[in-house]
């Protein structure tokens, strides 16, 4: 059989399969139940929690309480030489996509700058750190799995202005399992 006949002989079985279903609205496998009952969302880019995490602008998309605590994720807009030191996290993977700018980012013990469209995975226990590196401000998309760390980047963002305590600083995150490394 030819190219063209299998793929049209194929495609009408297929919509003969599916039709049923589909004119029905039933769910076609059986055996497969919703996992559960999240609800959509559409967050425009000016829209979300901002916070102010120790000089890490991070404008809060999606939270836990909205993903079933499956994933968190926010936007970082920052100034060059603005990061986070080495750290290791016990409880969550994270996503690093830069959208604008150059970021510098260490992941277990490889450093590279990430531009434009570039991502990188720092999974739990690797260490990893990131600093805006350039003359223009960042703009990057992180998503941390499971969801909860957003708890603590709100604790953060509580505290007084000004240059951190950073023992305090290192009590609330340590909380959340993370852990700084002495560079």
């Amino acid at each position: 059989m030819d190219r063209k006949k299998f793929i049209q002989t194929s495609g009408l079985g297929l919509g003969i399969a599916l039709l049923p279903g589909v004119a029905t609205g039933k769910q076609l496998y059986k055996d497969t139940e919703p996992a559960n009952n999240l609800n959509p969302k559409i967050i425009k880019d000016e829209e979300g929690e901002v916070l102010n995490v120790l000089g890490d602008i991070q404008t809060h998309k999606l939270l836990g309480s909205e993903t079933d605590n499956q994933i968190v994720e926010w936007v970082d807009n920052v100034g060059p030489g603005v990061g986070i030191p080495p750290h290791v996290h016990t409880k969550e993977d994270e996503i690093f996509r830069v959208i604008k700018g150059k970021v510098e980012i260490t992941v277990g013990g490889t450093t590279t700058i990430l531009e434009a469209g570039d991502t990188a995975f720092a999974p739990k226990n690797i260490p990893h750190s990131w600093t805006v590196v350039g003359t223009e401000k960042a703009k990057m998309i992180t998503s941390a799995f499971p969801a909860g760390i957003e708890i603590m980047f709100r604790k953060l963002a509580a505290l007084p202005p000004g240059p951190p305590d950073f023992e305090n600083v290192a009590k609330i995150c340590q909380a959340q399992g993370i852990s700084f490394l002495k560079e």
